[in-house]
């Protein structure tokens, strides 16, 4: 398990495992109900691209009045009902195979952790099924 104190409130970071394991399963998980890890593309205009589509979706704050898109989850005192929602949306865990002691990703997948809410200690669970 890696243990990730984050400063900023969105990062991404690549979370392989450093085992080397010859036939198995990898599962990468967030353990954090606020970050999401989930593969794709490598590529700083893809990942702006997140930033501004999740964004879009679920801004930081519009405020506690859902009638005017606000949050519920904001008025227990908490200010990060947008954080929940963009891990709802990125995904929580990633399952890949190991195969001849390689992930098995194609040519142009990564596997990110990302960060939504930024102000806890987080974990990052990366568990290998196999030989």
């Amino acid at each position: 398990m890696n243990d990730s104190s984050t400063s900023k409130k969105e990062m991404m970071f690549d979370p392989r495992p450093q085992t080397v394991v010859c036939s198995a399963v990898c599962l990468g998980n967030a353990m954090h109900i606020t970050a999401s890890v989930f593969i794709n593309d490598n590529e700083s205009g893809l990942h702006q691209d997140y930033d501004r589509w999740l964004e879009e979706l679920v801004p930081f704050n519009p405020g506690t009045d859902p009638a005017s898109g606000g949050y519920l989850h904001n008025r227990t005192g908490e200010d990060n009902a947008d954080a929940h929602h963009k891990r709802q949306i990125m995904g929580r865990e990633v399952v890949v195979a190991i195969t001849k002691c390689k992930l098995h990703l194609g040519p142009w997948e990564h596997i990110f952790y990302y960060e939504f809410d930024g102000r806890r200690r987080k974990r990052v669970l990366v568990k290998i099924i196999g030989e």
